[in-house]
Parts: structure tokens; C-alpha cells; sequence
């Protein structure tokens, strides 16, 4: 592995690893289960395939020229993340103790279904509305393409690499809640995740929303 490869490995890792919108909504998930944690880190992994291959086929580079357009993609992205949010602290205020026990019959399956299909699609929604990715993946892939080097396979790589840290990083932190969900699931502490949680995503999402053009 080349000197700039190792280097862009452990950019991608820190950027990846960053607690965000995305790690707040992978934690909430698997609060609820194991199944939609995981689901949300797909769905995250996902969004950040979508990014990369904006990146690298340059279309990223059009977002950036026209004002407008990033301007609706950062609305958009804002206001989803502030509906989770909101959709956080209501469920946090609603929590008096743990939820029903789901049971192992059709109604049952069919709720656990709807749960990680949701958490899937939550996912890949906050990830692919963050108007900030664009920008950071357009200007960060190139910075990494040795002189000489021809861009297209080395691009394709380094957006490989972002997706495959993302598909270990985010399951890994479904499964460590889920690992935990003894302790995080008692009323108490799940109300004060949620809460927390709910609160962090409401202040991103007002911050895209009301913020200045980010370009």
C-alpha cells in the first residue's frame, strides 16, 4: 500500500468515525433492536456509496456551481434531520418504561419488518440529504491521485475504501449498543439517550435549515 493510500486510510477512518447525524440515528436504531441498528448503518453506508460515485463521476462539482441547487439539497437535508429530531424528543417524552415484548407470530414479524425498513431508509436519507459531503468528498478524492496516476480507478478506489470503513464502523456500532442494551434500554437511560439524541439532531437540522449558503 502506498504512502498516500495509508494516509487517505486514516483520513477516511477519522471522517467516518466522527460522531454525527449518522452515528446519532445508527445508536437510536439499535436501541430499538439489533436488526434496525444494522439497518441504519446500511442505509448510512449506502448514502455515503451515493456520495462517492457523485464524486467520482464529477456531477458532485455541479452541486457546488449552482448556488440554488446546493441551497435545496441543504434545506432538504436539514429539514429531514430536524423531523428526526423533533420525531426523537416526542418518542423520549412518551417513554415511561421499556416497550411491549414483541411476539413470535405474523403481527410480530411483520412489526419488525416495518421497524428495519424504516431504520434503513432513515439511514440512507440522513446521510445522502448531508449537502456537506458533496463538497468534502469533491475536494478530498483528488487531494489523494498521485501526479501521473489515471483518476478514474484510483477515484473508484478511495470511494471503495470510505464505503467498505463505513460497512464496518457503522454495524460495529449497532452491535456495541446492542451488546450494551441491558443497561441502555432501562427506562431511564433509554429516555436519556433518546432525549440526548432527539436534541442533537434538532440542533443540526436548524443549523442547515437557518445557516448561511455553506459555499
Amino acid at each position: 500500500m502506498d504512502a498516500q493510500l495509508t494516509a487517505f486510510v486514516g483520513v477516511a477512518a477519522a471522517m467516518v468515525a466522527l460522531p454525527g447525524a449518522d452515528f446519532t440515528v445508527v445508536v437510536r436504531n439499535a436501541l430499538a433492536s439489533r436488526a434496525a441498528g444494522v439497518a441504519a448503518a446500511l442505509g448510512v453506508a449506502g448514502g455515503l456509496l451515493v456520495h462517492t460515485a457523485l464524486a467520482v463521476a464529477g456531477l458532485a462539482a455541479v452541486l457546488v456551481a449552482v448556488p440554488v441547487l446546493f441551497r435545496t439539497v441543504q434545506l432538504l437535508g436539514g429539514a429531514y434531520v430536524l423531523y428526526l429530531g423533533i420525531s426523537a424528543l416526542y418518542a423520549a417524552r412518551r417513554r415511561i418504561g421499556p416497550g411491549p415484548e414483541t411476539g413470535p407470530g405474523e403481527e410480530g414479524v411483520a412489526r419488525a419488518a416495518r421497524g428495519t425498513g424504516r431504520a434503513l431508509r432513515q439511514g440512507f436519507l440522513t446521510n445522502a440529504l448531508n449537502p456537506k459531503a458533496p463538497v468534502l468528498f469533491l475536494s478530498l478524492l483528488p487531494q489523494f491521485v498521485p501526479a501521473g496516476a489515471a483518476p478514474l480507478p484510483r477515484t473508484l478506489l478511495l470511494a471503495a475504501i470510505v464505503v467498505v470503513l463505513a460497512l464496518i464502523w457503522f454495524p460495529a456500532v449497532a452491535l456495541l449498543v446492542d451488546r450494551l442494551g441491558r443497561w441502555l434500554r432501562r427506562p431511564r437511560t433509554a429516555r436519556a439517550i433518546e432525549g440526548g439524541s432527539g436534541a442533537a439532531l434538532t440542533a443540526l437540522g436548524l443549523v442547515l435549515v437557518t445557516g448561511p449558503l455553506l459555499h
